[in-house]
């Protein structure tokens, strides 16, 4: 295992463990104080603690040596554990929804003040897995779905303090079943970017920080180049690009050199060094070979 993935599973299990801790606290908690918030935060808690396992358990995975039927290795196990977290995440919020409709019809007396001291103590729970995650979700799609993971739940965490604060000082109770429905709704939203990118990674769309036509002009430019066809750009798994393609060299151009200098220009520009391309020259369809594009 390299050193960031190393850096990202300790990350993941340090998060874990603090989630897994204070969970329990909170599910105590919400059934003392009869606060659905607090459930519904000790709930999407449990989510994280999947969740946070779940991608763990992906980077041992992808780690990983390719086989002879698996050639690119594990390394979408990631980008499953990604779109698993995303799904869950939606799960989860479909249920708070259920439980906030049953509560505003069956409203049951809260003790603002425990839940409030419990709301508080998740809230630095969270913050602190937030810390511990942060460095690693720029470089890596299944971090970032943990740390939204946490992020939504650091946001729960504020809306249970916020209701219990109106709880304690009011006596408005609804303002648990409001509070539970907004956090429902920042779940959903928090899923939603999280689930397309792993869709697109899953479709081996182009990345989002790539502009495919900007990589064929680049190449195209290249002066021993004609031309370019059947060019494919997709993610093969968190920070691992590759692209396919065929340039239409000159008449007398050494394939050699040519790949050489377009492979560095792919890395300098674009940062893409899982390169293969194809050099053809300038008839060779009147060969009998045609392109996709």
């Amino acid at each position: 295992m390299n050193d960031s993935a190393t850096r990202n599973q300790r990350r993941l299990l340090t998060a874990l463990a603090l989630a897994a801790t204070y969970m329990v606290a909170e599910f105590i908690g919400g059934l003392l104080t009869g606060s659905l918030a607090l459930l519904a935060d000790a709930g999407h808690m449990l989510s994280d603690v999947f969740a946070l396992a779940m991608s763990a358990t992906a980077i041992q995975i992808a780690r990983l040596p390719p086989t002879p039927k698996r050639t690119y290795g594990y390394k979408r196990t990631e980008i499953l554990a990604a779109l698993g977290n995303g799904i869950l995440l939606v799960c989860v919020a479909l249920y708070i929804f259920f439980e906030a409709y049953e509560r505003a019809h069956a409203p049951v007396p809260i003790l603002g003040a425990p839940m409030l001291a419990i709301a508080v103590g998740g809230l630095v729970i969270n913050i602190a897995g937030l810390w511990i995650l942060s460095a690693g979700r720029a470089e890596n799609l299944n971090v970032r779905g943990a740390w939204l993971h946490v992020m939504s739940d650091a946001l729960g965490s504020v809306g249970a303090i916020t209701a219990a604060g109106l709880i304690w000082a009011f006596g408005w109770t609804w303002a648990d079943s409001l509070a539970s429905v907004a956090i429902g709704i920042l779940v959903i939203y928090s899923s939603w970017s999280l689930l397309r990118e792993a869709l697109d990674v899953l479709m081996e769309g182009a990345p989002a920080h790539i502009d495919v036509e900007e990589v064929r002009r680049a190449i195209a430019e290249h002066r021993a180049v004609l031309g370019v066809h059947d060019l494919h750009i997709w993610t093969v798994g968190s920070g691992m690009v590759s692209l396919s393609g065929h340039v239409v060299a000159g008449e007398g151009v050494e394939n050699g050199p040519l790949l050489q200098e377009i492979g560095d220009l792919l890395i300098e520009r674009f940062e893409i060094a899982h390169t293969t391309i194809q050099v053809e020259p300038e008839n060779f369809e009147e060969f009998g070979y045609a392109h996709c594009d």
